[in-house]
């Protein structure tokens, strides 16, 4: 039985931690100057890294290398601590992990409280990590307030969580701050693409760029999609057309199609495209959805030109070319009309009993 990618693939070191650097850059130059804080907020959308460097972040503090004459920024990875909070490691008992999402009320709250005065069984410091923080109650944070406030000196707070607002004030008042962000495309792709040429995996044109749609700009949801594209690749590896299969795109031929029908205003052609949408089994609303992201990336073509290349991501040369033609055939103006039809009839098939009446309409 194989190890996840996003499992096998976590970062642990800060260096390792992709698309972060703004987050990254101050802590690493907090741990080097020793100027570390009692409790850190790390906030942002899901699968951007904020618990892996939370733990990162206890992996340095408790490095047998990391003394207060030489402090560094990076685990040594080779001391019993280090070993320990390695991925596939045992874990530190000086590394206390707590999904607030099932332990967020008070009682849990006071026996964190509790804990925290006990000196750490081995290590310099009795980390604490609590993921999902926005998921204590009230109650809880209060209870929490005290030793948040005025921790022992061996005592260190991490609180992660996708809604930075649900941790109250008083708390949020005491820590230091970092807010992740989603991956931008343009970093997703190349380490993608190096995951691919470790796991020995060839990779068509086009498909990374599926992959980190489907991803959302999280690196632990893009690298659960190209598992799954991996577990069911061939040995030609990850072609295009399986991918937009099973990711439930629309193939670029049936976009292709229809947005050339509307161009030659040949309404023959655009209800075939239909039929043929619905032969083939996909869902009208994600082929509205997929239209609808074409004809984005269209307008940008048609107003920006060769300069479109960053808003567009990465596109098969060929493909690019299609939608050149494309552009430059409907303008800017028909684009734009068109965008708002079928945003209005994404609007109208939500719920809707017949789908595809909308579609055609």
């Amino acid at each position: 039985m194989t190890t996840a990618l996003y499992r096998r693939y976590r970062p642990e070191t800060f260096a390792e931690v992709i698309g972060q650097d703004h987050v990254t850059a101050p802590l690493r130059q907090a741990l080097r100057s020793g100027q570390v804080n009692h409790a850190y907020l790390f906030s942002g959308p899901r699968g951007c890294g904020k618990t892996s460097s939370a733990r990162i972040l206890a992996r340095v503090l408790n490095c047998a290398q990391n003394t207060a004459e030489h402090p560094t920024d990076t685990p040594c990875g080779e001391c019993e601590s280090c070993i320990e909070l390695a991925t596939g490691g045992p874990g530190s008992l000086d590394v206390v992990e707590i999904d607030a999402a099932s332990h967020g009320g008070v009682d849990d709250a006071r026996e964190l409280r509790e804990r925290a005065t006990f000196a750490p069984a081995r290590d310099r410091y009795k980390v604490f990590i609590l993921d999902e923080a926005h998921m204590v109650s009230n109650q809880g944070f209060n209870a929490l307030l005290k030793i948040v406030e005025e921790p022992p000196p061996h005592v260190k707070f991490v609180f992660a969580t996708t809604e930075p607002d649900k941790v109250i004030g008083t708390i949020r008042s005491r820590t230091h701050h970092y807010p992740f962000r989603l991956v931008p495309p343009d970093v997703l792709v190349p380490y993608l693409a190096q995951v691919c040429e470790t796991e020995g995996v060839p990779v068509g044109s086009g498909v990374l760029p599926l992959v980190v749609r489907a991803g959302a700009g999280s690196v632990r949801d893009s690298l659960s999609v190209l598992d799954q594209l991996i577990a069911g690749a061939g040995d030609s590896g990850l072609e295009y057309e399986s991918a937009v299969a099973l990711l439930g795109y629309t193939p670029a031929s049936l976009l292709d199609d229809l947005v050339e029908a509307i161009a030659a205003r040949d309404g023959a052609t655009a209800f075939s495209v239909v039929e043929r949408v619905v032969a083939t089994g996909h869902e009208p609303r994600r082929f509205v959805e997929d239209l609808l992201e074409r004809l984005r990336d269209l307008i940008v073509l048609a107003a920006a030109g060769d300069a479109a290349g960053a808003a567009l991501g990465m596109i098969p040369s060929d493909q690019l070319d299609r939608m050149r033609a494309q552009a430059a055939h409907l303008g800017a103006a028909e684009l734009s009309r068109s965008a708002d039809l079928a945003n209005a009839a994404l609007t109208e098939m939500a719920g809707a009993t017949s789908p595809r009446l909308h579609l055609e309409l």
